[in-house]
C-alpha cells in the first residue's frame, strides 16, 4: 500500500521537453549544446518566477516544482538545497505508450537527484489497446515497487485520451467526451492500475467540471484502505478561465490537495521574453503573479469546504 501524501501541494510543472524543443523554439532532431543551454535558460526563468512567488508570500511548505533532468538538473539540485518540494519525470517525452526515459538505468537517475516525487505521465484509456495497457501497467508496477521499496513518493499523471471511435460517436466534440465519458474512464483506469499493482501516492488528474466527478476520482484513488492517497488537478494548457473553474471545483472536494498548472502559468510570459517585447524580470514577475494566483484560488476554495 502507498503511504500517500495529504499536505497542500501547489506544483509549478515545467518538465516539458518535446513541447519546448518544437513548440517554444521550433527545433527538430538532435539538439546541439547551444540549443540545450537555451532551453535550460528558459526553464531558469520559470524557476526564478517560482522563487519570486515564495518571496512574495506563497507558503514554502506547500510549494513545489516539477522539472526534468535533461534541461533542469541544476534547478533540481538548487531546489533540493533550498528544501523545496521537487518532482522529476521518469517517462520518455511525447510517447503514446509509457516507457522509461533512461531505460534500465531509471533507478540510478532517480537516486542521483532524490526528488520528493518521481512522476510519470501516462496515457491510459481503459477502452484502448489492452495489450498496450498491460505493457504499460507492467512497467509502472516495476517503478511503483522500486519507489516504495526505496521509501520514495510516486506521482502519477493520468491522461485519458478519447479513442477515435468514441470521438466519432460524439461527432468530434472533445468537450462532450470530457464531460460524458472521461470521468468514468478515469475511475476505471485508476481501478485497473491499482489492481495491476501500481500504487501512486498522488494522482495528477485532468481537470473536471463537476464536483461529483472529482469526488468519484478521490473515492477511486482511496479505495481499499488507500486513505492517505490524494489527488491534484492539472491545467492541461487551458486558458485562465478554464483553469480557475477546475481549481475551484477540485478545491471544494476533500482529497484534492492542490494542483499542477504549468503552461497556463509560464507559456505566454516565456514567449514574450523569447521575442523580446518583455524583459526577463517582467517574465519572472508575470510567472510569479500567475502561480500565486493559483495558490490563492485553491487555498480559498479549500477554506470554504
Amino acid at each position: 500500500m502507498p503511504l500517500g501524501f495529504d499536505q497542500p501541494l501547489f506544483i509549478l510543472p515545467f518538465d516539458h521537453r518535446g513541447s519546448f524543443e518544437s513548440g517554444m523554439f521550433g527545433w527538430k532532431g538532435t539538439l546541439n549544446a547551444e540549443q540545450i543551454a537555451r532551453i535550460a535558460a528558459a526553464k531558469q526563468v520559470i524557476y526564478d518566477g517560482f522563487k519570486a512567488a515564495l518571496a512574495g508570500g506563497v507558503e514554502k511548505a506547500s510549494a513545489g516544482i516539477l522539472v526534468d533532468e535533461q534541461f533542469g538538473a541544476a534547478i533540481l539540485r538548487d531546489a533540493a538545497h533550498h528544501g523545496y518540494v521537487t518532482a522529476a519525470p521518469a517517462e520518455k517525452s511525447g510517447q503514446k505508450e509509457f516507457d522509461f526515459e533512461y531505460g534500465e538505468d531509471f533507478g540510478a537517475h532517480i537516486d542521483a537527484f532524490a526528488p520528493t516525487f518521481c512522476k510519470v505521465l501516462v496515457r491510459y484509456n481503459p477502452e484502448s489497446d489492452h495489450a498496450m495497457n498491460e505493457r504499460q501497467a507492467a512497467r509502472l508496477r516495476r517503478l511503483s515497487t522500486y519507489l516504495h521499496d526505496a521509501g520514495r513518493k510516486f506521482m502519477f499523471e493520468l491522461l485519458v485520451p478519447a479513442e477515435k471511435a468514441e470521438l466519432e460517436e460524439l461527432h468530434g466534440d472533445q468537450q462532450v467526451y470530457d464531460r460524458s465519458r472521461r470521468p468514468q474512464h478515469m475511475v476505471d483506469a485508476i481501478h485497473q492500475l491499482q489492481d495491476a499493482g501500481v500504487e501512486p501516492d498522488v494522482w495528477k488528474i485532468e481537470g473536471l467540471d463537476r464536483r461529483e466527478d472529482c469526488a468519484s476520482v478521490v473515492a477511486a484513488a482511496r479505495r481499499g484502505g488507500r486513505n492517505g492517497v490524494s489527488c491534484i488537478i492539472l491545467g492541461r494548457g487551458e486558458d485562465d478561465k478554464k483553469v480557475e473553474t477546475w481549481l475551484t471545483t477540485a478545491a471544494s472536494v476533500p482529497g484534492f490537495i492542490g494542483f499542477a498548472v504549468g503552461r497556463t502559468t509560464f507559456w505566454d510570459p516565456l514567449i514574450r521574453w523569447r521575442d523580446a517585447p518583455a524583459s526577463r524580470p517582467d517574465a519572472v514577475a508575470e510567472i510569479a503573479r500567475r502561480y500565486t494566483r493559483w495558490c490563492d484560488l485553491f487555498s480559498q476554495g479549500t477554506a470554504r469546504r
